[in-house]
C-alpha cells in the first residue's frame, strides 16, 4: 500500500521535473525514501547498496538551485492544497474548528563546516546562546495538529543587499499567495502566528496590505504598555495582572485587556499562564478586535511548527546532509520529500494510529528497500 503513496509524487511531478534528466530526479526520490529506512545521507545509502557514493553526489550536483527551490515549493504547495481545498470552501467556523493557520518560525541548525552556505552566527533558543549554524525560516500550515511546510528559506547575513527577515517573510508570503491562487485557494483567509522576532509596525502594515487580516504575535518582556493609566514593561505586567481561571474556549488562566504602546499604538493584549511559574502574552495585530477565546484558539496551533522542526532534526536528521554550496537546498528538498511521504503514509488506515517513528520501524521490519528500488526505478539505476 505504501508504494501507492510513493507513486503520487511521480504522478504529480514527472512531467515537469523528469523531462531533461529522469535519473537525477529518481536519485532525489530514492534518497527521500531511504530516510524512512534509516539512511539519512547519500553515503549511508551507497554503503548499504554497495555502490560508489560518488555517483549519487554527481547526480545531485546536476540540479540548479533555481530548479531545486522551484521543486521544493511546488511539492509543499501541492501537498497542502490537497488538504486545504475541502475546508476552504466551507464557513470560517469550520476552518477554525480544523485549527487551520499559518505559523511562522525560524530554527537554527548548528554547523561547523566552512564550505557550507548561509553558515553564520545566530542566536539559538534551544542552546540559549549564539552558535555557528544555519538559520532556516519556515512558514507551516497547521490543520488538525498536523504541520504541512509551505515555504522554507535559509536566511543570509551577507550579500549585496542587507535583507532583513521581515523582507524575506513578505517575499515568501507573496510567493505563497500567488502559488495558492493558481490552486484556487486564498490563503489570506487563514490567520498568521509569529514570534516576537518579527514584530514591527511596518511589518503589520505590510501584512495587512497583502490581505492578511488575522495576525497574532508573541510579545517580548521588554515592550512597554500603558494599561488603565499605568505604564510598565510587559515583564512587570505579567506579574501584576490578575489572571482569570480557565473559561469556555480558554483552557489556561488568562486576561484580555487593551493596552497602548508608543511603537504599536492601541491594541489588544492577551496574557496567559502555561504553568505555575511561567506567564506569556500575545499581541493582536489583526485588523479587527478578537475575543480572548479566538486569540487563544489561533495561538494554540503555533506549537505545531515547533514539532515540525523537532521531527526534521531528530527523526529525519537534517544535519546529516552536508552538501556544499547550493546543495543546502537539495538536502532540504530530500528531507521535506521524506517528511511529506511520511505524512501521506500516516493518512492511510494501516498507518493511521502510528507515529512517524513507528511507521519507519514498521517499514524496516516488513519491507525490503532493495526490492522496492528494483520495482519502482529504472533498472540501470537500481543496479548502478
Amino acid at each position: 500500500m505504501w508504494g501507492q503513496e510513493f507513486i503520487w509524487f511521480f504522478a504529480i511531478f514527472h512531467q515537469e521535473f523528469r523531462k531533461n534528466n529522469p535519473i537525477a530526479f529518481e536519485v532525489l526520490m530514492v534518497l527521500a525514501v531511504a530516510n524512512l529506512f534509516g539512511f539519512y545521507n547519500p553515503k549511508q545509502l551507497a554503503d548499504f547498496l554497495d555502490v560508489p557514493h560518488q555517483k549519487f553526489y554527481a547526480e545531485l550536483k546536476d540540479w540548479s538551485v533555481y530548479h531545486v527551490k522551484k521543486m521544493l515549493l511546488c511539492f509543499m504547495v501541492k501537498q497542502a492544497a490537497e488538504k486545504l481545498k475541502p475546508i476552504m470552501s466551507k464557513s470560517a467556523a469550520t476552518r477554525s474548528r480544523a485549527g487551520s493557520s499559518l505559523s511562522i518560525d525560524n530554527s537554527v541548525m548548528d554547523r561547523c563546516g566552512k564550505l557550507m552556505r548561509c553558515t553564520y552566527s545566530w542566536y539559538s533558543g534551544r542552546h540559549r546562546k549564539v552558535i555557528r549554524g544555519q538559520d532556516l525560516l519556515g512558514i507551516v500550515l497547521t490543520i488538525n495538529d498536523i504541520a504541512f511546510p509551505l515555504h522554507l528559506l535559509f536566511c543570509p547575513k551577507q550579500g549585496r543587499y542587507h535583507t532583513k527577515k521581515a523582507d524575506l517573510l513578505i517575499f515568501m508570503l507573496t510567493q505563497l499567495k500567488a502559488e495558492f491562487h493558481r490552486e484556487g485557494i486564498d490563503i489570506t483567509q487563514l490567520p498568521l502566528t509569529l514570534d516576537s522576532g518579527y514584530v514591527s509596525h511596518e511589518l503589520r502594515d505590510r501584512l495587512h496590505q497583502l490581505g492578511f487580516s488575522k495576525i497574532i504575535i508573541a510579545g517580548k518582556g521588554s515592550y512597554v504598555f500603558t494599561i488603565e493609566g499605568q505604564k510598565w514593561d510587559a515583564s512587570t505586567w505579567k506579574k501584576v495582572l490578575m489572571l482569570e481561571e480557565p473559561t469556555w474556549g480558554i483552557d489556561v488562566p488568562s486576561c484580555r485587556t487593551w493596552g497602548y504602546s508608543p511603537t504599536f499604538g492601541s491594541l489588544v493584549l492577551f496574557f496567559f499562564r502555561k504553568s505555575t511559574t511561567r506567564s506569556f502574552y500575545l499581541m493582536n495585530f489583526s485588523q479587527v478586535s478578537l475575543r480572548g477565546a479566538e486569540i487563544w484558539h489561533i495561538w494554540k496551533q503555533h506549537h505545531v511548527v515547533e514539532c515540525f522542526w523537532k521531527i526534521m532534526k531528530s527523526i529525519f536528521q537534517i544535519r546529516s546532509m552536508q552538501l556544499q554550496g547550493d546543495g543546502l537546498y537539495t538536502a532540504l528538498l530530500i528531507k521535506v520529500l521524506a517528511y511529506l511521504l511520511a505524512l501521506r503514509l500516516q493518512a492511510q488506515g494501516v498507518f493511521s494510529t502510528l507515529t512517524i517513528t513507528e511507521i519507519m520501524r514498521k517499514l524496516r521490519r516488513e519491507e525490503d528497500l532493495r526490492e522496492f528500488l528494483a520495482t519502482h526505478f529504472h533498472a540501470p539505476f537500481s543496479t548502478t
